[in-house]
């Protein structure tokens, strides 16, 4: 099957044998994941509704979106969104890559579509810049650009390294503005592709996973566009 062309590695049509492939890569044969890797890294596309959890007894979780074969190999999700937050989640058994991204001294750039009340103004693109000083701690410098703003609601897209409870919410709020809407469209080197559908799942690609690791996204490119 390998020398008749249906093996492939990353995209790439591979006909050798002793072709060497390393932990993360894509492998797919007809088309479909050969799926023996030790480790499972999924990207979710996770709807309103649901809860970042493993289990709960009265809600949804992001864990009833997937199948028996990944729950089988104990994926948990990386970090979470609240209940009401859509987008990009990641979930994987890897337990030392999770540790990485979360870590606060590692921590990688999220970024979010949001919908507030009100006209954001340029002071508010400062007062992110500049830390937002919360009624437990103050926020790290995040980036706000302005996409579109009215004196009913705007919108905007904000990038930021932590990811506190409500944190987004809560800095917007500071500021006299309501999140109506929250949408995470990157974690990191990961960008929710366009053709991920609310509650679908696919697993990374070769190329994906291994811009995750080397992830060295360390400035926001959000505040000057």
């Amino acid at each position: 099957m390998i020398r008749g062309g249906q093996a492939e590695v990353n995209g790439q049509t591979v006909r050798d044998g002793s072709f060497q492939v390393r932990e993360g890569d894509d492998v797919r044969l007809h088309g479909a994941s050969v799926g023996n890797h030790t480790y499972q890294y999924v990207m979710l596309h996770k709807p309103a509704g649901v809860l970042t959890a493993a289990s709960d007894r009265h809600a949804s979780t992001v864990m009833d979106l997937l199948p028996e074969s990944l729950l089988r190999r104990k994926v948990l999700p990386v970090g979470r969104l609240d209940k009401d937050t859509t987008g990009l989640l990641l979930l994987t058994n890897d337990g030392e890559l999770a540790h990485r991204l979360l870590s606060p001294k590692r921590h990688v750039w999220k970024r979010y579509l949001a919908v507030v009340s009100g006209r954001l103004i340029s002071e508010d693109v400062a007062a992110f810049e500049n830390g937002i000083a919360l009624s437990d701690f103050t926020s790290k410098p995040a980036g706000l650009r302005i996409l579109s703003a009215e004196a009913e609601e705007s919108r905007a897209l904000v990038e930021l390294r932590e990811g506190k409870f409500h944190q987004v919410k809560r800095m917007f709020l500071s500021r006299g503005h309501e999140v109506l809407t929250l949408h995470r469209v990157a974690f990191g080197a990961l960008t929710l592709p366009e053709d991920l559908s609310a509650g679908e799942w696919r697993e990374l690609t070769g190329e994906e996973l291994a811009a995750l690791k080397r992830d060295d996204s360390g400035q926001t490119g959000v505040a000057n566009g």
